[in-house]
């Protein structure tokens, strides 16, 4: 009995160390089922799998899509016109920047400047992206704005959320706004995305996030610019203040035709999440991909779903909808949605001095990754405690081998044929290093 007991000890250390052996970059993430209950959109957006209702003529979805959720869907109607495991709740990265700009960028003049303090930089996480915020300088908000749309910068999330009233104060407001938005699957922990036990969101969420951005002129230009001067340190020398050049990290920006953005996103934890948007034809589609094998698919499949989607607009019946935020009159989002509740959200109270917050209301019809990330400033481990955390992961693989065989179980309903890509895929190498920024920009290892 004992010899029995220890020969399966021993296969289940050596099964651990195994499963720890593999790329990160193919590793799940911890996923949690959709809540119980009626999902947020329509029925068929909380069921397992590929969900499309093909008709007459639908092009077939494209072959080879390895994200472990992802959704299309228009932008003007709110029509989800395919989805995968849209309500599964993973870990955003940096898309859940989105949600920080919709619940903060409305609330300051973008002309307004403000001397960062030190106490606005601290508790940065562990290899955090960053644009190069310096303490004791001016910046104007559009500069940290730019900051965190291109850069992805924790350190301009800091000093914002700070100018919001605090970290905790602005995680609440996040949440707060989730709830208004009918983003039910998400928990914020932190504004800027980095990896938190429990910080969750979803493919469908996301891409509420993103249409609820989108209407807000601010946002829009900000996750379009793909490069921009950020303010520097002042030259001894000469008192003058430089600047130096930042480049958006959304590598489909200029590249994919008629991409508005949105946001991308990568940490060890939560892998490539990316939400893109793209006009055609006076037509805006959104498409959210959490989770692929690896980071470059991630991009490579939001192109793929878009041609798709562009391709199949007309010739698919929706199979859910994206739910209208609520409002004083319409009450419940999701009620909201089956009545065709059109109105738009409620613009915070300091919103009105803001020019652009006004038309926060309106969806207008025109128009290495960011870092990898290791684990919280561990960089290295013995061999004795690599063994004894992967039987520890070994333990968590065995209670979560159910949400993954939710996640990657279904069968897809409708043939594909096309492959990943299409004509517009971007076929860049995993590899292709990040643009560098100056010194202190960016970080090796950063996560977000």
């Amino acid at each position: 009995m004992c010899r029995t007991g220890s020969r399966r000890r021993a296969a289940a250390l050596a099964a651990a160390l195994v499963w720890c052996a593999a790329p990160l970059a193919s590793a799940a993430p911890p996923a949690e089922p959709p809540p119980v209950g009626a999902a947020v959109g329509g029925e068929r957006l909380g069921q397992q799998g590929v969900q499309v209702i093909p008709t007459g003529g639908t092009p077939r979805l494209p072959t080879g899509l390895t994200g472990m959720s992802w959704l299309v869907a228009d932008a003007g109607t709110g029509n989800v016109l395919a989805a995968y495991n849209p309500h599964l709740r993973l870990p955003p990265a940096s898309t859940l920047k989105m949600l920080f700009a919709d619940t903060v960028l409305p609330k300051f003049d973008r002309s307004a400047v403000h001397r960062v303090t030190p106490s606005e930089l601290a508790g940065l996480g562990a290899g955090s992206s960053l644009v190069g915020v310096k303490e004791d300088l001016d910046y104007k908000v559009e500069d940290l704005w730019r900051g965190v749309f291109l850069s992805s910068g924790n350190d301009a999330v800091h000093v914002l959320a700070n100018m919001n009233g605090g970290i905790e104060q602005t995680v609440r407001q996040m949440q707060e706004r989730a709830g208004v938005l009918g983003a039910a699957d998400t928990h914020v922990v932190s504004p800027d995305g980095y990896d938190e036990d429990g910080q969750l969101t979803s493919a469908y969420d996301l891409t509420l996030f993103a249409r609820d951005g989108l209407r807000n002129p601010d946002f829009r230009s900000y996750c379009a610019t793909r490069d921009a001067q950020f303010p520097g340190a002042v030259d001894k020398n000469t008192g003058q203040r430089g600047t130096f050049g930042i480049q958006n990290t959304d590598r489909l920006l200029g590249k994919y035709p008629g991409l508005l953005g949105v946001k991308n996103g990568y940490t060890t934890n939560a892998g490539s999440t990316f939400v893109g948007a793209a006009e055609r034809d006076g037509r805006t589609l959104l498409v959210a991909v959490m989770h692929p094998t690896t980071y470059m698919k991630v991009y490579d499949e939001t192109a793929a779903l878009l041609d798709w989607g562009f391709a199949a607009a007309d010739k698919v019946a929706p199979v859910g909808v994206l739910v209208q935020p609520k409002t004083a009159s319409t009450g419940d989002a999701a009620a909201a949605a089956s009545a065709g509740a059109s109105a738009p959200a409620k613009a915070p109270a300091k919103a009105a001095a803001n020019p652009a917050a006004k038309a926060a209301g309106r969806l207008p019809q025109a128009g290495p990754p960011e870092g990898e990330s290791s684990a919280r400033g561990v960089r290295s481990w013995s061999a004795v405690g690599a063994a004894v955390a992967c039987a520890v992961a070994a333990g968590f693989w065995v209670a979560g081998r159910r949400r993954r065989r939710w996640a990657r179980g279904a069968v897809a309903t409708l043939p594909a044929a096309s492959t990943v890509g299409g004509s517009t895929a971007l076929g860049a190498s995993a590899s292709d290093p990040e643009t560098a920024g100056p010194a202190g920009a960016t970080a090796i290892g950063r996560r977000d």
